[in-house]
């Protein structure tokens, strides 16, 4: 009996086995990995991979409701948490920055001019900016870890997009990476930035203008005041709101998309549905939350990321409204133009 019993085993760990790697050869072909003729590295990365399965099957264990996260292989699937922390996220908030902020940020909320009143009565069920035409489409931020870029850029689309009513422009975020006060494509820091933008009158360019390398280089811009882009408010806001998420969300009503940073760290399997548990708080990446659904069972925002239209919802991750989840309430940041060139009027 005995015996017999083990060689049952020994069948349901080879059938086991071998339904890992007929995923893995699936896996590969689909995202097209480049390692499937390298002996070495395909045994390294099948290991990875099998621990993301595992991984995988314990995060869903907590889905409570057909809207909650759902997590599943993504082009990440075959990364060690520690690769895709360096790779993906690159520490993209950098720590000194996070540090600093903590003894700079300013209570501006009263002070920071909206589009209309700060009403709950005025602040919809179901709100995105994406359906006014104002949020331009995904990008894919690589290797450069400059997600801190992009947020602050696409926030300036979006607002600018908003102020005059007039199509989409695509600003420069390589103008950002190789021009401001931060690491480039190894992290930044929105607050420091956005200070950095308005004190010293920075006129963000034109993705056309300042096109993109995906690399860190040096500064193009003939000077930091050129005026062929736009200049952001000097009275910007850059708080904590954790406890007052109702603030974001009127922020975002009321005024347009904001920034936020947040703890990407358990995104890396990440396929849709909004997340609700196993996010922390050690900020590492920076987004842009677009708009929010009260609605539902389960409050959530719509959260812009940088890491192309293949991952999450079509780019985009929910995460649940209240419970600072992922660190989105410790640091939203928004923006205002000012002095718009009339060639964008």
């Amino acid at each position: 009996m005995l015996f017999l019993r083990f060689l049952l085993n020994l069948l349901i760990v080879k059938q086991s086995t071998d339904l890992i790697q007929i995923q893995f050869e699936q896996f590969i072909d689909h995202f097209e990995k480049s390692y499937k003729n390298n002996p070495d590295e395909y045994i390294y990365r099948i290991k990875i991979f099998e621990k993301s399965l595992k991984k995988i099957n314990f995060l869903n264990q907590f889905r409570q409701h057909k809207n909650s996260a759902l997590f599943g292989l993504t082009k990440y699937s075959d990364l060690t948490e520690q690769e895709f922390k360096q790779i993906v996220l690159k520490n993209n908030v950098s720590k000194s920055s996070k540090k600093k902020n903590k003894k700079t940020r300013r209570n501006t909320v009263e002070s920071f001019s909206v589009t209309s009143p700060i009403d709950d009565d005025n602040i919809p069920q179901k709100f995105d900016w994406r359906d006014k035409n104002v949020v331009s489409q995904i990008r894919d931020q690589g290797e450069c870890g400059a997600c801190w870029a992009y947020s602050i850029a696409t926030t300036v689309e979006s607002m600018l997009a908003i102020k005059t009513n007039k199509t989409l422009r695509e600003f420069s975020t390589q103008q950002l990476v190789d021009c401001s006060e931060n690491h480039g494509c190894n992290g930044g820091d929105i607050c420091s930035t956005l200070e950095w933008m308005s004190n010293k009158n920075i006129s963000l360019e034109t993705l056309q203008d300042y096109p993109s390398k995906s690399i860190a280089g040096n500064c193009q811009s003939d000077s930091p005041a050129k005026h062929s882009g736009v200049r952001i408010q000097t009275k910007h806001l850059c708080e904590n709101l954790v406890g007052n998420e109702r603030q974001v969300i009127r922020m975002i009503a009321n005024h347009g998309p904001v920034i936020a940073t947040v703890d990407a760290s358990t995104w890396q399997n990440y396929l849709g549905g909004i997340i609700q548990y196993h996010c922390f708080n050690n900020r590492n990446h920076a987004v842009q939350i677009t708009g929010y659904d009260l609605s539902g069972p389960i409050p959530y925002y719509r959260v812009r990321n940088t890491w192309n239209l293949d991952f999450g919802i079509n780019g985009y991750v929910h995460i649940a409204i209240g419970d600072n989840l992922c660190g989105i309430a410790e640091e939203i940041s928004s923006i205002d133009l000012v002095d718009i060139p009339k060639s964008f009027l």
